[in-house]
This record gives C-alpha cells, structure tokens and sequence, in this order.
C-alpha cells in the first residue's frame, strides 16, 4: 500500500495553527494498547495512548453506592467498582439531582414500563449552597458519570449531571435548555441552532450544540438527536433492579472519541496497522461521515508504523525534559506535585543581535507556540507556569499573551491564561481529567546497563555474527531477518560488497535487515519469517 512519505522535520518547527494543510490520524495497535498520534503538517501534536484494560473512563455511567458522606469536604465517597472510592462533590450533583434520583428511584422500583422522562414531573433544583448531607445518604444507590479518570493515588472523580456526548450534540437528560457553542462566531449562526433544536428536542432534555455543527442541516441534527435519546434510555433495562456498583453505559473507547470530536472537512487520511479496528473505524466513520470512509487505510508496511512516519523519532525529540526550539532556543519542563514549570532559555539565539528587547520577544514567540503544543501532546492539566525571558515593554508582552491565546485555540481541553506577571511569568490552568502522558525518553545503556562500560564497540558485529551462525548451524534456519538500530543497519549494509553479503555467502543463508528507530544503539534481534508478524524472536 501506498502511504505518505514523512519528511524529517525539526521537532520544534512552528505550527501553522490556522492554515493547516494535512490533518493525519496513525493509530498503532499491540496486544496491550492502542496508541493513537495526530498529525498536523505531518508534526506530532497530540498522543493518546489507551490500555486495552482500562475501565473507568472518562463518559462512563455507573449505578453507584454511596459509601460515606463526608460534611466537612461537602462531598462524598461512592463505589463504582473501583479499587478506591470515587468521589462526588455537593457541587457536581446538578441543579436536577431530585428529579435524576426520583427518576432513577421509579425505574428501578421494578415497573411494567420505565417511566417517560419527556412526562416526568420536575422536581425543584436543588440549593447551590446546601451541603450533600441533606441529598445524600450512606447505602443510598445514585447514578454517576466519570467525570475524571483515576489520578495518581485518587479514584475517579464523578458527576451525577449526567451528559452524553455526539458528534454534534450532547444530550443532557433532565436540563431541559440549550447552549450553543460560543467558538461559532456568527450570532446569526448560533440563534438559528438554539431555536432549530429547541423546537425539536423533547421536554425535560437539554443540548449543547458543539462548534462542528455550524451550518449542519436540520435532519443530521434530528436524527443525532434520536440516537442520543435512544443512548440515554438503553440504560433502563440495565438499572431494572441492578445491583449497586454496575456499570450501565459505556462511553466509546478513547480511538472512537478522539474520531469523533477530531473529525472534519481538514482531515485527510487515518492509517491503522490492524485490520478489525480498521473495519470499526471505516464503519463508526461511515455512520457520521460517509463521505469520507475512504481515508480510512489499513498499513501493512514491514516497519512498524511509528516508525514509518517518523512518529517515534518525534516522540523521543519532544517527551524529554529538554525540548529543542528553533534557532537554538529550548525549554526546560519539570513537573511537581503541585505544578508543572516550563522555564525559556534562548540558547545560543542570544547572538543574534545586540537588541536585546526585540531577541526576547523572538524567542518568546516561538517558545510560547511551542508550549501550545507540549500542553496538547503530554495532555498536562492542573497550575502550569511558564518562565518567559524577561522583557521590559509592556507592548510586547501584551502581544506574547495575544499571541499564547491563539497558540491554545486549537486545544479542545478548557484552558484559561493569564496575563504576564511582572516577574515575566505565565500562569494557565488546563483540566485534567486522565492522567498525564509520560514517556521516558531518557534510555538505560544496554550494552553497560547503567555502569558506564561496555565491552568494545568494535566487537559488536562480531557478537552479531556469532549469534547468526548459531541460529544457522544449530537451528538449521536458512531465511532470518535481523532488526537493529539503523547506524548498526547502515554499517552492515555498507558497500558494494558489505557485511551482509559476506554473511550470506559464508553461512548460506538468506538475511534480510530492517533499520528500527524504536531500538537502542547496540539493540538486535533476529526473526525468523516464518513468525515476523507474532514477533518471535529468536
């Protein structure tokens, strides 16, 4: 199969945040995670990784207990299933707590029929100021939403303002209003949707109209709108007389929810490495865009496909604690319990000129564009500051905050910035709602394995032609493939009559060699042919 060719790009080449050209989606699937990389102008910007174990996402609808009320947090503690309890604020209850918990109360009462929520009698919101004691009591069952997935030593944080989410719409059950994106400029645009889907959503059902429905038709609309519907009422069944904790609604795994939030018009090509998720995602796609089923492409490539796009070497370029900016600009990241720290060094860029004003503002420009995209790719939340290079005009430092703002427009997750201290620093908060990517970029030695020696380089190829005559004269193979790093790769694959041939000659055996970026330096392995797709090495 044909794909894309990946130039090399320097790691912190700006983005072209708003004339973006090629938008990609590289999903990697292995027996233990999915990982899922987005590209923009073929950079590395956002990476999600998912455990093919992971349960308590983000969405997800549980039947919980109340286990313990906590008065003086105004809280409490509800088991989901999870090894800690999960915790619920009096403030995430909603306005319509009353109304979910008499509702839920009548369906699990074990009726002929469910009651109709489009029927229900209201009851009245609950006080902003009340505390949880008075809603809530222990044993009690309650109907809860992740609202954050487990951090650290915390379990999940929940909401009982239950929300489900679509391509265009999210149905809220019980809000019975709609909002209206304000990301979509035109007023005239957002009056349109609110009197549009007020006048055919059902009584007692709210709506926020997401930015990707601008300009969508009615029918699209009434029909997302259907489906959610039927998606909220599916629980039903399962909380007829359920037992406490039960999971009762399932959101779409993390690969279907970035395809739905992500996917639009600019989007040019999916590629995944398997082919039932191929078939899944070619057919989620097909229910909301059928148009472009056809960007949806099943890599077979004998490299794996990280490695094929370059997004592996991108990853060990951006996930240190030092990442490289152009004209030799770098930022320092350092994370606490408290906060992440990003501090601006302007490098060897300090030469570039005795102005010294108008080198800070450079710097800090392309240093603010990429942390942007370091807030995005290691999906950071919580307190973040950023240590900019001082600057003494107050002109250019309210262009630097201008300037940030529009860098972070592309993030989908809420954010807020403040303006520049007088201390030259940045302060902008991001929720996290899953824990933070973390990736080590910083590699053991496997040759000295943290001892600082190692047997003479110069001996490697030897070590390598030991083991493939072993593999030849004692397993009898006649065909191997040998993956090593691509300087290894390189050397052995050098001249007219390289050190491949003469293997092959000497051992009369077949041997082909595949570069592996993922690989350290002195790492090889062999495969037979017979076993490469299981990965059995040798």
């Amino acid at each position: 199969m044909h794909v894309l060719a990946l130039s090399m790009m320097h790691p912190c080449v700006p983005i072209n945040y708003k004339g973006i050209v090629s938008k990609e989606l590289v999903v990697d699937v292995t027996a233990s995670e999915i990982a899922i990389a987005l590209l923009d102008n073929k950079q590395l910007v956002e990476l999600n990784k998912q455990k093919s174990n992971v349960q308590f996402s983000v969405g997800n609808i549980y039947l919980g207990k109340v286990k313990k009320i906590m008065p003086g947090l105004n809280a409490a503690f509800v088991d989901v299933g999870y090894e800690k309890d999960a915790f619920l604020h009096y403030l995430d209850l909603g306005p319509q707590f009353q109304t979910l918990n008499k509702f839920i109360g009548q369906i699990q009462a074990k009726k002929a029929k469910p009651p109709v929520l489009q029927k229900f009698k209201s009851e009245s919101d609950i006080d902003k100021n009340g505390k949880i004691g008075q809603v809530l009591t222990s044993g009690q069952n309650v109907l809860v939403q992740v609202a954050k997935e487990p951090i650290s030593t915390k379990g999940p944080r929940l909401s009982s303002e239950i929300s489900i989410a679509g391509r265009n719409l999210v149905l809220m059950p019980f809000a019975d209003k709609v909002s209206v994106s304000q990301k979509i400029e035109s007023a005239e645009e957002r009056t349109r949707l609110k009197s549009l889907l007020q006048s055919i959503k059902p009584r007692n059902y709210g709506l926020i109209v997401r930015t990707v429905a601008e300009g969508k038709r009615v029918a699209e609309l009434d029909s997302e709108l259907k489906n959610l519907v039927r998606k909220w009422e599916s629980i039903y069944d399962k909380l007829k007389g359920a037992v406490a904790p039960k999971l009762v609604l399932q959101e779409l795994d993390r690969t279907s929810a970035i395809l739905r939030d992500l996917l639009n018009v600019s989007f040019n090509s999916i590629y995944v490495n398997d082919e039932l998720l191929t078939r899944e995602i070619r057919q989620y796609i097909s229910t909301i865009a059928p148009e472009k089923q056809k960007i949806v492409k099943l890599y077979s490539g004998k490299i794996p496909i990280f490695d094929h796009f370059g997004i592996e070497k991108q990853i060990k370029a951006l996930f240190g604690k030092t990442v490289s900016c152009r004209n030799g600009a770098y930022l320092i990241i350092e994370h606490t319990e408290a906060l992440h720290v990003v501090d601006v060094n302007s490098g060897n860029r300090s030469k570039s000129g005795d102005n010294q004003e108008a080198n800070a503002l450079a710097v800090n420009l392309i240093a603010a564009q990429e942390v942007a995209r370091q807030l995005r790719l290691r999906d950071m939340g919580g307190i973040i500051v950023v240590d900019f290079i001082d600057m003494h005009s107050q002109e250019n430092k309210q262009m630097l905050f201008d300037k940030m703002k529009e860098f972070m427009s592309e993030d989908r997750t809420k954010h807020n910035i403040l303006p520049l201290s007088k201390f030259g620093l940045m302060q902008l908060t991001r929720q996290r709602v899953r824990p933070e990517m973390n990736i080590q970029t910083v590699e053991k030695c496997p040759a000295c394995h943290g001892t600082g020696e190692i047997s003479p380089s110069l001996l490697l190829t030897d070590e390598i032609e030991d083991r493939l005559q072993t593999l030849v004269e004692e397993h009898k193979l006649k065909r191997l493939i040998l993956k090593a790093h691509p300087f290894i790769a390189a050397y052995l694959e050098k001249g007219l009559f390289s050190t491949r041939l003469k293997w092959k000659f000497k051992y009369k055996c077949a041997l082909k060699i595949i570069p592996m970026m993922s690989y350290h330096y002195t790492e090889y392995n062999f495969f037979d042919p017979r076993d490469e797709e299981t990965g059995l090495i040798l």
